[in-house]
Formats: structure tokens, sequence, C-alpha cells
């Protein structure tokens, strides 16, 4: 059988890492790097704020070798196309032919990815597209995997530093996707089927961080400019690696 060659897009998160175990029991795939997104003003995950050294055990521990893309704090989104656009023409060149994502609904985005990569000639995987959230973060606790909240939205922030379980699953607010999928919190797995070993942290410091919202409307995320807050504000907690 010739398997498809692929990359795999890993935040580090639960959606992440429910996607990849599906994607190490099927035969048809062969992974080669988990590919992170890292912000190389601070060494952190992208977004997640997670640090460098619990990335790489994480990849470490599952066994496959990390990609790194380094990226500003604050990209804008052309910056970020080309940055993104340079390293997949590398990866094709290496034989790479598809890339694989851990999204769930958002449209828009599944989009923008497949676009990005057919520019290039690769295609994407979605394993989780489409799926019902409270199945799939029922599937992933049934699977014993453990993860942390390390980055919410500002009125979340008593989550922060939390293990999900089902318990806190019904805690959350109703308007608030219990994968996290429109951005609402970040985590990072620690423990699983798709790891040798456990990863061990400890809890640090939790800080609010306010960002601006891009003022390029070729740089907003957002639908339209009534939509866009003036400010981004998020809690994050510092894990220390144990």
């Amino acid at each position: 059988m010739n398997k498809k060659q692929c990359i795999f897009n890993w935040s580090g998160g639960k959606d992440s890492a429910l996607a990849l175990y599906h994607c190490l029991q099927n035969p048809e795939l062969q992974i080669k790097y988990l590919v992170t997104s890292i912000n190389d003003s601070v060494n952190r995950i992208s977004m997640h704020g997670v640090r460098y050294n619990l990335l790489k055990k994480q990849a470490k521990e599952i066994g496959i070798p990390l990609y790194e893309i380094r990226l500003p704090e604050m990209p804008t989104m052309s910056a970020y196309d080309e940055t993104m656009r340079l390293h997949l023409e590398k990866l094709k060149t290496e034989g790479i032919t598809h890339s694989i994502f851990g999204d769930i609904f958002l449209e828009d985005l599944k989009q923008y990815r497949e676009e990005r990569l057919a520019e290039v000639g690769l295609k994407a995987i979605f394993p989780l597209w489409k799926r019902d959230s409270h199945e799939l973060i029922n599937e992933f606790l049934d699977l014993d995997f453990r993860t942390s909240i390390v980055c919410t939205q500002e009125r979340l922030g008593d989550f922060v530093g939390k293990v999900i379980d089902k318990e806190l699953i019904q805690q959350l607010p109703d308007d608030v996707d219990v994968c996290g999928e429109n951005g609402e919190f970040h985590t990072f797995v620690f423990e699983g089927p798709i790891f040798r070993n456990s990863i061990p942290f400890t809890i640090g410091e939790k800080v609010f961080k306010s960002y601006q919202a891009p003022k390029n409307a070729d740089d907003n995320c957002f639908k339209s400019e009534d939509e866009q807050p003036k400010n981004l504000g998020f809690w994050y907690v510092d894990l220390i690696e144990a």
C-alpha cells in the first residue's frame, strides 16, 4: 500500500490529540512530522502560550519528529501566509502530499486551509470534521486523555488551569462550545493513548493579556467591522516543566 505522506498540524491541545489518535489508527496515512507554529519572541506555542520544552516532551512521548515554524508575536496575515507557503513548499520537496488538521466545524477556516494548500499542490485531511462537539469531548475523556485548560477568553478566566472532566464540561456557559472550537479556550494534553508516558508539570502564574484587534481589514478574522472588538482579552496559565 502506498501511504499518504502527511504532516500533522499539532497545537498540543485536545482536538489535535484526538485527531492524531484517529490518524494513527488509519493504515493509509504516514505522519512524517508534527508541525507547530511557535511565537519566537517568547518561545511558546502560538496562541496557546505553552512553553517550548513541554511541546518537545509531547513530541518525544508521541514518537513523531517535531517541525517548528517560528513566527513573530503578531504577524500580519500576509506575512503569516508567506511564511507558511515557504515551509509547505519545503515539506513538499520531502514527499509530503497531505496536511492534517483537527478542525471541527468552522467552514471559513477549512476553506482557507484548503486554498492555501492548493496553492502549493497539497491536500487537506480533517479527521474530526462535522462531528458533534459533545460526542468528541466524551470520546476524548473515555479514551483516558487528560488535558489542562491553558488559555481562555476573558470571561472564562475561572477555568484557566483546570483539568477538563465531565463535571467541568457541565459548568461551561451554554454559549461556549465544549471543545472550544470558536476560540473560547485552548488546552495542553499531558496524558493519553498517543503518549508513551504522561508529561508532568506544575501550575505557574496566571496572567491576563490584552491584544489590539487588527486595524487592517486583510488581517481581520471577524465577519465585519461591526463585530470586531477594540481589544481581545485572554487569560493564560503558565505550565512549568516538572
